[in-house]
């Protein structure tokens, strides 16, 4: 029972049942009531790097025999990521800041992270318009992550698949456990597949071997009564937007979806639900905010999306 799992189809925040239906920002509490997650969290459907040119570099022109595409930019966390808080209760437990000074959201080509591991350390590796990927340093350059729907150990400069990381250990705020311990986990699970999973992505098998908390599995939590969890999202130095959460799952995986998409597409978002265009005079169809839903539509299952035995 404590593993059905349910998802919205929501493709919008304009669509996500509201505490308020007119979507106006107050200072009484949070704005947005959330139970579900808007999508699936599939490191399958990560964009791919281009395929190689004549000369190894990439397509030499654009599809259509035009100029070749601009080259990517550098990657910038201030950029692409989405600057946010979660709380339990009123228990702040993850911060992702980028707060003048900080380097910790700085990130290294994956032989430079490997000297900053140690192991236990949890890695985060991260590129534009792809879900964050997590793992646990495990030593002797080798990490342990959870990867298409399997648990595996592989070297770190593999597990990267070239992109750029870096070491995650404060983001979370749990204490956490002896370094030996978060290994133990770590390897324990090598080899566990599909339905032997416990958890829904990357990032909550790494923090359950760090932290050893059962709300990063699934169904570990009962999803009754009110939201407890709320994620912060910072829209600007002086404005957030929250939304809450029944389990701290659901929650991580969209706060992973923000980062996939991107800080522009969740900004925008954003903008389109508290700021709904206007309707014109006698179109009382527009675009609006919807009001509650009495209850969510069915969920839509996917081939990734199945579901994991909880131990």
């Amino acid at each position: 029972m404590g593993n059905q799992v349910e998802k919205l189809t929501h493709l919008s925040y304009k669509e996500v049942p509201t505490a308020d239906p007119t979507g106006v920002d107050r200072d009484d509490g949070p704005r947005i009531g959330v139970s579900y997650i808007f999508s699936n969290d599939d490191e399958e459907a990560e964009s791919q790097p281009p395929p190689p040119g004549p000369d190894g570099g990439g397509l030499p022109q654009g599809e259509d025999g035009g100029p070749p595409p601009p080259p990517p930019q550098p990657y910038d966390p201030r950029l692409h990521e989405v600057e946010c808080s979660v709380f339990y209760r009123e228990e702040c437990i993850y911060q992702k800041s980028f707060a003048p000074g900080s380097a910790a959201l700085s990130t290294y080509t994956p032989e430079n992270l490997l000297n900053k591991c140690k192991p236990g350390d949890l890695v985060e590796f991260v590129a534009q318009a792809q879900y964050p990927h997590w793992a646990v340093y495990v030593g002797n350059f080798q990490v342990v992550h959870l990867h298409r729907l399997e648990v595996s150990n592989s070297f770190l400069t593999d597990a990267s698949q070239g992109r750029r990381g870096r070491v995650v250990n404060d983001l979370y705020r749990y204490k956490p456990l002896s370094p030996a311990a978060v290994v133990r986990n770590a390897l324990a699970h090598v080899g566990a597949k599909e339905r032997e999973l416990s958890w829904r992505n990357s990032e909550s098998f790494a923090a359950w071997c760090r932290y050893g908390k059962r709300e990063f599995k699934i169904g570990g939590e009962l999803r009754i009564g009110k939201q407890p969890y709320r994620l912060q999202i910072q829209l600007s130095a002086q404005r957030s937007h929250t939304l809450e959460f029944q389990s701290l799952e659901d929650l991580i995986m969209e706060k992973r979806r923000n980062d996939q998409i991107g800080r522009a597409a969740v900004l925008q978002e954003l903008a389109m639900h508290l700021h709904p265009t206007e309707p014109e005079e006698g179109d009382s169809d527009a675009a609006r905010t919807k009001p509650p839903l009495e209850r969510p539509p069915e969920p839509c299952w996917e081939e990734e999306d199945r579901e994991a035995v909880v131990h």
